[in-house]
């Protein structure tokens, strides 16, 4: 770690430009507008000035360059639900509130927040004034729908594939007497060797063998239903490595969101791009943080290694101070919570230094021209769902190389805690994640 001096300073301030209204946003526009996709993050799940300006950013990549969908660390099913509403589905839901109230699995407020609904209402309008086939969607990456993903492939292949449908129910029985906890499960299978890894896998490569021959269904149909059938086979691998320990299991969840976002693009066609939310550890470059270290990958990592050649550009976002919404422990009640001031030496002490509480974009040049404070690892904060403040000191942050994390960095000084739409619920199986709710 550095010893913070007037030069650094001096140096953020050089770069940095406010971040007063949509125009301000006009470099990173002009350089995202150039590559294939474009990760933007944030620094907590619980704070609306990140979720606020990402959507801004993501408007203007929709609207003058063309971006064809947004990806993001939600589930496939839930999300389906705001794509039908976003890309104007006459049998989907038929406003923003109704297609938010499906989330209905702890931490509901991630994406059921007033933040996400103006959003989606903007991509609905926007949406509405283009042919059906250039719609913009919107779409879920992660991994933990194993339910709910068995249930909707069933049900497509009931209605346009029976006998693979039997073959479905036959193979998802194998999840019948662990209940409807993936854990028990998980946890069956670290003392018998028999898992459901093969039946599961196998429905996946018959969905898509009937993909290649053109059979039933739509071909946007059929891509649903094999997504779900990828999130059961991804999951059932998560949840099996997850009660192992170490870092696999994060490692299997974000080759299932590369993977997926792969998937897409695919799906939309040749020189189609895309804009992907997710959490800062997703997202910023993980061989640029201590990450790499422990065996770790991510998102933007894989990205990055997949798409050079197209292009793929990184957006960090941070803060100093303000509040959040997040809870004490997994599936405790949504709290605002204060957000002490950043840790001295951090990343964000010395972007509050030189650039105060107003809102900022950096945008960095090529390493070779980097300034010194972005070539040398400082902590940089990271929130989950799951946050206690007095415990900051202690961690919360990510040392990191921020000019190798990120292509840029959206900078929000003084924050305030994300709006929900609807209360959590009482249960939820779903596990913790690691790092804590990220």
């Amino acid at each position: 770690m550095i010893a913070r001096s007037d030069r650094d300073v001096a140096a953020v301030r050089d770069l940095a430009r406010p971040l007063d209204d949509d125009a301000d946003l006009d470099e990173l526009v002009a350089r995202a507008g150039r590559a294939r996709l474009v990760l933007i993050g944030e620094a907590s799940h619980g704070t609306h000035e990140f979720y606020a300006w990402r959507d801004r950013l993501t408007r203007r990549l929709v609207a003058e360059q063309d971006f064809r969908f947004v990806a993001v660390e939600g589930d496939w099913p839930d999300c389906r639900r705001l794509h039908r509403y976003a890309v104007g589905d006459p049998e989907g839901p038929a406003t923003a509130d109704e297609a938010l109230a499906g989330y209905d699995r702890w931490p509901t407020w991630m994406w059921a927040n007033t933040a996400v609904r103006d959003a989606m209402r903007w991509l609905h309008d926007h949406n509405a004034a283009r042919p059906p086939a250039e719609r913009v969607g919107f779409h879920g990456l992660d991994v933990y729908s194993l339910h709910r993903s068995m249930r909707a492939v069933v049900d497509w292949l009931a209605e346009h594939e029976p006998v693979l449908a039997e073959t479905a129910r036959a193979a998802y029985a194998c999840f019948d007497p662990f209940g409807p906890d993936p854990f028990d499960y998980a946890r069956r299978t670290r003392w018998v060797p028999e898992d459901c890894e093969e039946p599961v896998v196998e429905v996946l490569q018959e969905l898509c063998a009937g993909h290649s021959r053109g059979e039933t269904g739509s071909a946007d149909e059929r891509f649903v239903a094999e997504q779900n059938a990828a999130v059961v086979a991804g999951a059932e691998r998560y949840y099996r490595t997850a009660v192992r320990g170490g870092p696999e299991s994060w490692n299997v969840r974000d080759h299932h969101m590369a993977d997926t976002l792969d998937r897409l693009l695919d799906h939309a066609g040749p020189g189609s791009k895309g804009v992907v939310w997710a959490h800062n550890t997703h997202i910023g470059d993980a061989h640029a943080t201590d990450m790499a270290a422990h065996g770790m990958t991510n998102l933007g990592e894989l990205a990055r290694e997949r798409h050079a050649d197209e292009g793929v550009v990184l957006v960090g976002q941070a803060g100093h101070r303000g509040t959040v919404l997040a809870g004490e422990a997994w599936g405790a009640a949504a709290e605002r919570m204060r957000v002490p001031e950043a840790r001295p030496a951090s990343a964000e002490d010395l972007l509050h230094e030189a650039v105060g509480d107003g809102p900022s974009v950096l945008s960095f040049p090529p390493p070779s021209q980097q300034p010194r404070w972005l070539r040398t690892s400082l902590d940089h904060r990271a929130i989950g769902v799951v946050y206690h403040p007095r415990r900051e000191r202690r961690g919360n942050y990510v040392p990191s190389t921020l000019g190798d994390r990120y292509d840029a960095l959206i900078w929000c000084g003084d924050t305030t805690a994300l709006e929900p739409v609807h209360p959590e619920p009482r249960d939820d199986p779903e596990p913790e994640t690691a790092p804590t709710g990220v």
